[in-house]
């Protein structure tokens, strides 16, 4: 059984910006483990507790806890989210500092879960459920989920049936969230694996690229730095990721910025 690594939570009567919630633009972070984040954690396990700039905690930035809870967000996002390995830095707080001038208050929702198949992600499944249940508590209160950033597919390499029936799958977890979040047209922004078993990595890449639903949009981790596992992007590499969603979701999903008009 999992255990909970308690974090204080930041009373509402406290922090005013908690009193405001329904001006969050909420982001869904899930996947397995390169979204939940291994930057920075050591051979020994352990976290490094670097955190660069582009991902340091902000008064306009949020995280819904394992307890359902809205609190301050920070490295490590996933730390009482996927509990059986050490977590470290991922892409979700670069993305959120790089989306918050654009987009406002931003919550996040960590649901990522290192060393999981997609087959672990169907409908009725622990997972599955859990990060449904997370995104329909996220709105309680207000605010709007405005995309889900996946990036999984490593434990789909290893064996080729996994591999071939992957945009099956990925296609079927995007409709069946879209469905139950009464959210049609949900944009997806995934990421293509830049590691893995490198018997069907390549198979698992090209699903991944094939997808063919609206509103979803694949961007490339490959070429990005990889620690000595081969495996994990590093701390570099996981801020350059959170750019490169940013970029995608700017692009691809916000509402364009309307110039002042000048007479």
């Amino acid at each position: 059984m999992e255990t909970e690594i308690p974090i204080p939570i930041p009373s509402t009567k406290e922090d005013p910006e908690l009193e405001s919630p329904t001006t969050k633009q909420i982001f869904i972070l899930s996947g397995q483990s390169n979204m939940a984040g291994r930057g920075g954690v050591t051979k020994h396990h352990h976290w490094d507790g670097v955190v660069p700039p582009e991902c340091r905690p902000n008064s306009t930035i949020f995280r819904l806890s394992a307890k359902l809870h809205w609190e301050a967000a920070r490295e490590p996002l996933h730390v009482d989210i996927d509990t059986k390995k050490a977590c470290g830095v991922g892409p979700g707080m670069s993305f959120a500092n790089a989306v918050k001038e654009s987009v406002g208050m931003v919550g996040l929702v960590p649901c990522a879960v290192g060393g999981t198949a997609i087959k672990e992600w169907e409908r009725g499944k622990h997972l599955y459920e859990s990060m449904v249940v997370r995104a329909w508590e996220s709105v309680k209160e207000g605010g709007k989920i405005k995309a889900l950033l996946w990036y999984q597919g490593e434990s789909d390499t290893s064996h080729q049936h996994d591999a071939e029936a992957y945009q099956r799958n990925m296609e079927m977890l995007i409709n069946h969230v879209r469905e139950d979040l009464g959210l049609p047209s949900l944009p997806i922004i995934q990421v293509a694996i830049a590691s893995g078993d490198e018997r069907y990595i390549e198979k698992v890449r090209e699903a991944q690229f094939k997808i063919n639903l609206p509103n979803v949009v694949c961007i490339d981790a490959k070429g990005l730095p990889l620690k000595e596992d081969n495996l994990h992007l590093t701390t570099e590499a996981q801020v350059k990721l959170g750019h490169m969603l940013a970029d995608a979701y700017l692009t691809n999903f916000a509402p364009p910025q309307l110039l002042p008009s000048h007479p």
